[in-house]
């Protein structure tokens, strides 16, 4: 009886792996089509390599008005969105973390269904309220619905990770006179340094490519981000210029791969506490 069941496991394994595969493949060749059509001088929508290399796509996007204006406001609305989640989760999480209440169970029940709410049902009376407010075509009121839009999440993932800071080290930074404050900036958070790179990469990321936010809250040309000003390449008639889209695109990721790169060795790094509980 055991043959025939070790004779189906390498069918099994070879139907995983197939599967793996092709998952791969889906993923692979959008990206195959973005890297080779950015250096095609006849790209299209097929997904081959470049009859001729140019790097004429590029020199037609590197300009001020095509990408160096929009990415900068996206830097400025993600980063200073980004910024404002972390501290906010930091500080909402920390007494969710610390602090036990018979409230807590039904707060992070509400954050949790928060996180379901489509932004499309909720941005018509953003946009009144915006108008009411005169927070409508600006900087500012963008980078704070940003923030709201990603807090609930953030909240969370930072309240599961500050779980795991134990709470004596805190004990004994307020047997040395520390305040709550103090506690949570010099000890919780530097412990916790992989939950704040994972919080801060998923909202950078999650608001560096959302479209429909600032198309919304933004009405002026100059202050649209990368994630608008894309559509531009989109012409009449279902004309598109492919290589240019596809060369704005490398340069529109570029951002988002550094981020990652940069604090690629904190999010690996885990909790390093080993001797630090006292006994």
């Amino acid at each position: 009886m055991a043959r025939p069941a070790a004779g189906r496991r390498p069918a099994h394994r070879l139907a995983a792996d197939l599967a793996l595969l092709l998952t791969a493949a889906a993923f692979c060749l959008p990206l195959a089509w973005v890297l080779l059509s950015s250096v095609d001088p006849d790209a299209g929508l097929t997904v081959k390599a470049p009859d001729g290399l140019t790097l004429g796509n590029f020199d037609a996007v590197l300009t001020a008005d095509v990408t160096f204006r929009p990415l900068l406001n996206s830097l400025i609305l993600c980063g200073g969105g980004t910024a404002l989640t972390v501290a906010c989760a930091a500080l909402a999480a920390y007494p969710l973390s610390r602090f036990r209440s018979r409230l807590n169970r039904p707060f992070l029940l509400a954050v949790l269904f928060a996180t379901g709410l489509p932004i499309t049902a909720i941005m018509v009376p953003v946009y009144a309220l915006f108008v009411q407010i005169d927070l409508i075509d600006t900087v500012q009121g963008t980078i704070m619905f940003f923030a709201a839009s990603q807090l609930p999440f953030a909240i969370w993932l930072m309240k599961n990770f500050m779980d795991g800071v134990p709470k004596e080290l805190e004990e004994a930074a307020w047997t040395d006179g520390a305040s709550t404050l103090q506690s949570l900036t010099r000890i919780v958070l530097p412990l916790m340094g992989p939950g704040v790179a994972v919080v801060t990469v998923f909202s950078f990321v999650m608001m560096w490519g959302n479209f429909f936010v600032p198309f919304m809250l933004l009405l002026t040309p100059d202050r649209m981000p990368a994630s608008v000003s894309i559509n531009e390449f989109f012409g009449n008639r279902g004309m598109v210029a492919y290589g240019q889209l596809a060369a704005f695109s490398v340069v529109y990721s570029t951002p988002v791969i550094l981020l990652y790169v940069l604090i690629a060795r904190r999010l690996g790094s885990g909790f390093a506490l080993g001797g630090a509980v006292k006994g």
